[in-house]
């Protein structure tokens, strides 16, 4: 029963997750987080 439980919680997390993931990038937000990752590691390498 204690696998079935644990089973049951990780696919709820995993549905949750795949669904914030879709809804991030329907909003747009790929491009912000690539956009600001670019920054940072352009000032981390002391090019920009």
């Amino acid at each position: 029963m204690k696998q079935i439980n644990r089973a049951a919680a990780q696919i709820t997390l995993l549905a949750a997750a795949i669904l914030m993931i879709g809804y991030g990038a329907m909003r747009g937000e790929a491009a912000t987080v690539l956009s600001k990752a670019i920054k940072l590691c352009m000032e981390c390498v002391g090019i920009g």
